[in-house]
């Protein structure tokens, strides 16, 4: 199979790389293409990648391209991890909503709404080329941000997509870790919608153990999300690390205002990434990487790759239709929890309804998150401010106003409908 990573530029691509090659035996793989505009990083990344294959023994040749055609033609497989603005733009999301006393965030407020502006409608341009040069049954792995908000556009649109992220397999690998226990043994109840979810239920072996990690490791796992103590024992689950952001909004944006933004912080890592990267004598990923974020994403992504070629029909954490599964929720939101997992798709798991605490919040985002759909690929001002005025960080007429304005400002060069409002 060819697989093409749309975004092959990005200092993430040798962690995805690195799991190709570690679990060669889970999916066949005999071509992967990195595309990418940025020349420049492709000269680097790219010799870097086909070292670490090479280092490993793994027969699949890589190479390396800005032509999108060329990567796309014929790929059973593209894995989208784009960033339209680069970290300039991450870092310009993650300082004008200050302006407004509201948090700088790259996936959630007004700042992840301006990412899902400037992205959705690139992604959507992309799966329309995938769809006319790829495999006629050719998947759509979107791992790029905001996950929930693109997997959505993407299958408005009609394509064969899963969204997928990060953040349950990190909790996974966690927990096996507390508990002393293989990750294979231990699986999640996650539930809610993408950077918006709960870990209900910590299974090993198929039996909840959640009470008793809370019980022993309840400090830890508060300190790990930022959160008290008693938001576990009051929510009965560990809410993820982006729950933060709307059970402390006010104490994360006053520190956000006094302290370097996270986009700093990644672009100085990739400076450093990338010198490492560029020397010839290195086959293995950095420990550096792991502070790059998206740990373990390559074992999500070969994972998900590898069951919906082989038709495995296991489980895994994905961005899926809800499809009734969540009753409270359109059939059309995309939601986050764990699915079976076959050459069709993603089928939901059933599980318990969620309680009010987790049920209204779950509902108050996917309805900005369907308008967030719309102004993106829709455009309008009035659609903007929607969008805005839903969202529950935000909920202000004057503020989402004051907001609107702020990210049709920043965001001009990415949005052509905004200069005529």
């Amino acid at each position: 199979m060819k697989v093409a990573v749309v975004g092959g530029g990005s200092t993430y691509t040798p962690e995805l790389i690195d799991g190709f090659a570690r679990l060669a035996g889970q999916v066949a793989i005999s071509e992967i293409v990195l595309v990418d505009p940025d020349q420049a990083r492709l000269s680097v990344v790219g010799p870097f990648s086909a070292r670490i294959m090479r280092a490993y023994g793994h027969p699949a040749t890589v190479r390396w391209t800005s032509d999108l055609d060329d990567g796309l033609d014929g790929a059973g497989a593209v894995l989208l991890q784009l960033r339209i603005g680069g970290q300039a733009a991450r870092h310009r999301d993650e300082t004008w909503p200050h302006k407004c006393g509201c948090i700088g965030q790259e996936t959630t407020g007004a700042g992840g709404f301006a990412k899902a502006l400037r992205t959705v409608p690139v992604v959507l341009d992309i799966a329309e080329r995938v769809r006319a040069r790829a495999s006629a049954d050719a998947w759509l792995i979107d791992f790029t941000n905001p996950v929930g908000i693109v997997t959505r556009a993407l299958l408005d649109a009609g394509h064969r997509a899963i969204g997928l992220c990060n953040v349950a397999i990190g909790f996974q690998r966690i927990f096996a870790g507390m508990l002393g226990v293989e990750p294979e043994r231990v699986s999640l109840e996650h539930v809610g919608l993408n950077h918006l979810t709960w870990e209900r239920a910590v299974l090993l072996d198929g039996a909840d153990v959640l009470p008793d990690l809370i019980a022993r490791h309840g400090r830890d796992l508060a300190d790990l999300i930022e959160l008290p103590l008693s938001v576990l024992e009051l929510t009965h689950s560990i809410p993820s690390y982006y729950l933060r952001y709307f059970y402390a909004h006010d104490q994360v944006a006053a520190e956000q205002r006094t302290s370097p933004t996270r986009a700093e912080q990644v672009a100085q890592i990739e400076r450093e990434l990338l010198t490492m990267y560029a020397d010839p004598a290195l086959d293995r990923k950095p420990e550096l990487l792991g502070q790059r974020g998206g740990a373990f994403y390559s074992e999500a992504a070969v994972a998900l790759l590898a069951s919906l070629v082989n038709d495995t029909g296991d489980t895994q954490v994905v961005n899926v239709r809800n499809n009734g599964t969540m009753p409270f929720l359109p059939d059309d939101a995309v939601i986050e929890v764990p699915s079976v997992i076959g050459r069709h798709g993603a089928v939901p798991v059933g599980f318990a309804p969620l309680n009010q605490l987790m049920r209204g919040l779950t509902g108050h985002v996917s309805g900005y998150e369907e308008l967030a759909v719309q102004a993106a690929t829709l455009g309008g001002r009035d659609r903007v401010v929607e969008a805005m005025l839903a969202h529950p960080l935000i909920g202000q007429y004057d503020q989402a106003e004051t907001l609107t304005d702020l990210l049709l400002a920043e965001n001009a060069a990415y949005l052509p409908w905004a200069s005529g409002r």
